[in-house]
């Protein structure tokens, strides 16, 4: 059985921790060759089910006490990857943050099925356009999983799911629920990136205050065999040619002279609603 390599950091200069304190999320990325894409898992928890979905360990980075502590199974389940450790002071240090439970991975990025693929067993889907901040996207990754979608698909311009932020607080359903993008180029979305869900058999609901949107209740985009529910950016939510696009304009009724919900609430909302069948 492979055993680990575990080596006691001494110099937090070494090249070898690049990948865990000087690469930028769009480096670790490697656009240019995206086989070559790293990404950090960030705790046991979220690691484990990261290896649990298949995914490829480079190494691990942890706290000392954690080698015989949380992360004893991790690094068994790793086989022969190096294990960087050191204090949690010096690896906060080497971070520029405190490890969330004491211990990260890098990983590598999968290969992406198509969207056709992605799509070819499903019946709800949740498109993410624009959405900029890698928490909500992780909070949407959280709330897709738990309620009733069955794959996620993102924009060009929506933040990396798979960015360390939008992993932790994903919980690790970022690797549980199917994902792909859809759009290729920003030229891509909506169109045809819109008539590709429909040639696909799906009906379009776009989350959007509008006077003219249907409440959340109507019962009409429930019934549909399959529909895909689009979540717009933060600000400004669903670009006008989104809306424009889809079969339905979906909104959540509010009280209190509340205007609007976070994203990733709305999301929630949504998905629990529109993904009865």
């Amino acid at each position: 059985m492979p055993m680990p390599h575990i080596m006691e950091i001494t110099d937090i200069s070494a090249p070898e921790l690049d990948v865990f304190a000087r690469l930028t999320e769009a480096q670790l990325r490697s656009r240019q060759e995206p086989e070559k894409g790293i990404f950090i898992a960030e705790s046991p928890k979220v690691i484990g089910r990261a290896l649990d979905a298949g995914y490829e360990p480079v190494s691990l980075l942890m706290e000392r006490r954690q080698i015989e502590g949380q992360a004893r199974d991790i690094i068994a389940r790793c086989g022969d990857v190096p294990v960087y450790t050191g204090d949690s002071a010096l690896l906060a240090e080497l971070t520029g943050y405190r490890l969330t439970r004491g211990v990260l991975c890098a990983m590598r990025r999968p290969v992406l099925p198509s969207v056709e693929e992605l799509c070819a067993s499903a019946r709800r889907v949740a498109v993410l356009e624009g959405i900029v901040d890698s928490t909500n996207v992780g909070a949407i990754f959280r709330s897709a999983a738990a309620m009733h979608m069955d794959a996620v698909l993102v924009t060009p311009t929506c933040s990396d799911p798979l960015y360390r932020r939008a992993v932790r607080v994903s919980m690790g359903t970022v690797f549980q629920i199917p994902w792909t993008r859809i759009g290729g180029a920003a030229a891509g979305w909506p169109q045809p990136g819109l008539q590709r869900l429909k040639a696909l058999g799906f009906r379009t609901a776009a989350m959007a205050l509008s006077d003219t949107a249907v409440s959340i209740e109507d019962p009409r985009p429930r019934r549909e065999e399959k529909l895909a529910v689009i979540l717009g950016t933060e600000g400004d939510g669903l670009s006008a040619a989104t809306i424009a696009g889809c079969d339905y304009v979906v909104k959540i009724p509010m009280s209190h002279g509340v205007d609007s919900l976070n994203v990733a609430a709305a999301g929630a909302v949504a998905f629990w609603e529109l993904g009865k069948r």
